[in-house]
């Protein structure tokens, strides 16, 4: 579900002219289908119910319809991998709640009471930072004691969310991106993650971030969000991906030496050290395995040929070229040893071909090609 004009909603106004105040709680329960009224309002009170029907679109109506969600779930026992996709959230509303996050909770609570046994793989694909707060069992509307369970089935995590800055606060995404990454630790075993957008934090050393640790008066709960971030602790990660990030070459370490046991595959793509060096950063490798050989390994270079198509023109005259291209081909491809004996390396030069003779015979041609 992208942000759009239609998921946006504006304050709620009362009869007197002045904003309402909204406090959601899920209506979990489904309430019988029948002409007379229900017997409890849908949204906490009848005032704010009839606020709501008359100034807020049926898409709200159809996000923040939890019984809906939990019955289509329900149905979906043999649900494995599970894709959230909500892009295109404007960077001055991401403090503002829309359809999308109503429909976010709706969804986490649907996951929540259903039977999902085989339930193991979770992807984030273009999420708004604030997204994480819906989506957390601990935080979230509607959350049960038990609610943390589901999401511990999870055993393949990947997170692809629009960049936040770091540099000035307010910092609340990072700490709930630190917040729902601890949910995690004890159970998944492949994590992938990367900002869309500029460079931001490595969410997995947030713990040792400074602009974390520093006291921020102008928080409404200044005592409480100084309280310092757990460290992040994978019990049984093996693969690991991030990208787009900016880091401490000692963050990484950290992490490879806190993770050495398990950790086999690692990845950190497009990222950009802060301070230090890669040598300083992978130094952990050289002590885990005893010498310095993993350094010798290079990547494989090799030239991919270009394959060529005409333009232009129809089946039956590809087809024959195309034949006829065949047997020449199986005639070339049998040549006698008397044959290659003569060869000159000039010859052989040709009969392989190079890009001046391929520039000239696309030159010489009689067809269009790209």
């Amino acid at each position: 579900m992208p942000h759009s004009s239609e998921t946006f909603l504006p304050p709620l106004i009362d009869p007197m002219g002045e904003e309402a105040t909204f406090i959601y709680q899920p209506h979990v329960q489904a309430t019988q289908a029948s002409s007379s009224r229900p017997s409890s309002p849908t949204y906490g009170s009848w005032e704010i119910t009839d606020l709501l029907v008359k100034q807020y679109s049926p898409l709200f109506h159809a996000a923040a319809n939890v019984p809906s969600f939990i019955r289509a779930f329900s149905t979906l026992t043999n649900l494995r991998h599970l894709k959230i996709s909500c892009p295109n959230q404007e960077s001055g509303q991401r403090y503002r709640r829309d359809v999308v996050d109503y429909a976010l909770i709706s969804l986490r609570i649907a996951v929540e009471r259903s039977n999902l046994p085989l339930f193991d793989t979770l992807s984030l694909n273009s999420v708004h930072p604030g997204a994480l707060l819906y989506l957390n069992p601990l935080m979230g509307f509607g959350s049960r004691p038990n609610s943390v369970k589901k999401w511990r089935q999870i055993r393949k995590l990947a997170i692809h969310m629009d960049s936040v800055p770091y540099t000035s606060p307010p910092f609340d995404h990072l700490r709930l991106m630190h917040s729902y990454l601890q949910i995690y630790a004890a159970s998944i075993t492949k994590f992938v993650f990367r900002w869309h957008g500029p460079k931001s934090l490595c969410p997995l050393s947030l713990d040792k971030e400074i602009c974390l640790q520093e006291r921020s008066p102008g928080l409404a709960c200044p005592q409480r969000c100084h309280l310092a971030l757990r460290p992040l602790k994978f019990e049984r990660l093996q693969d690991m991906e991030v990208e787009n990030i900016i880091v401490d070459a000692f963050l990484i370490s950290s992490f490879i030496t806190a993770h050495r046991h398990t950790l086999r595959d690692f990845k950190y793509e497009d990222t950009q050290l802060r301070s230090g060096t890669w040598d300083q950063a992978l130094a952990p490798l050289t002590r885990i395995s005893g010498s310095e050989k993993w350094k010798e390994k290079t990547e494989e270079v090799m030239d991919v040929p270009l394959v060529l198509s005409p333009v232009g023109l129809e089946d039956v005259q590809v087809k024959k070229i195309m034949a006829n291209s065949l047997m020449c081909k199986t005639r070339i491809m049998r040549p006698s040893i008397g044959a290659w004996q003569r060869a000159g390396a000039r010859s052989r030069e040709l009969f392989w071909g190079t890009p001046e003779h391929m520039k000239k015979f696309l030159r010489t041609s009689i067809f269009s090609w790209r």
